[in-house]
């Protein structure tokens, strides 16, 4: 004759293990029969020994617990051993409430520590049943009509600003830089913008020494402070 084998799930711990016995003989978790819990934890333990399955000792621990609450129930005097039956129904009930909880959150992981929530549902009443009072709602209205007519003349003078705004073209500063070039020899960099004021200007005046500069009409000094004019026969290194 074969030996009987038992399938024994595994159980993260008591508590676990409790709850599913619980949930398995339909006992009740607000009032537990701790005889009957002890007996099925006890067929447990048992078949996992059988099964050489290691048990970590807070399983031996409770077991020992429910032992003594119904060794202490037996007695007299059994008000210690109600308070620790209630004690351990709150527990369970705890752990029980944890494991839903977890169970949901499971349900929501998406991956990466993130969870999703289930989107809100909102009612939206398309009635506006608030009232006003005529005049202020007047009062509105041509307020609304003022600001309108202040963005208009805000974008009009911005436009008006950039059509009227100076163009300086680059070629009448490759002519002055040039002229300050010939006249000294050399220039200051800033020295060449001195008196500027419109940014068309500047940025004319400074395309105007790339563009020499790209043309080799003009090197610039290493510490790029000065420009002067290239010699012929002169290479741009050399003559920096």
């Amino acid at each position: 004759m074969n030996n009987i084998s038992f399938k024994l799930d595994v159980f993260e711990g008591p508590l676990d293990l409790l709850l599913n016995l619980i949930s398995k003989h339909k006992l009740n978790i607000n009032d537990i029969e701790i005889s009957k819990l002890l007996e099925q934890y006890l067929i447990y333990i048992r078949q996992a020994q059988e099964q050489d399955l290691e048990l970590a000792g807070e399983f031996l621990e409770m077991a020992a617990r429910l032992i003594y609450i119904k060794t202490v129930s037996l007695l007299p005097r059994p008000e210690e051993a109600e308070a620790m039956k209630k004690e351990l129904q709150g527990t369970l009930i705890e752990y029980s409430l944890c494991k839903k909880t977890a169970e949901k959150l499971r349900g929501l992981f998406c991956g990466n520590d993130i969870f999703v929530r289930e989107p809100l549902v909102i009612e939206l009443k398309s009635e506006y049943k608030v009232k006003h009072d005529p005049k202020l709602l007047a009062q509105l209205y041509f307020d609304m009509h003022i600001k309108k007519e202040d963005v208009r003349k805000a974008s009009e003078k911005k436009i008006n600003d950039v059509v009227q705004q100076k163009v300086v073209s680059v070629i009448s500063k490759v002519v002055y830089v040039l002229k300050n070039l010939y006249r000294h020899g050399t220039a200051y960099i800033d020295v060449l913008f001195e008196g500027m004021t419109d940014r068309s200007e500047r940025v004319a005046t400074f395309l105007a020494i790339l563009e020499l500069t790209k043309s080799g009409r003009i090197v610039i000094s290493d510490d790029n402070t000065m420009v002067s004019i290239k010699k012929k026969g002169v290479t741009a290194n050399a003559a920096q």
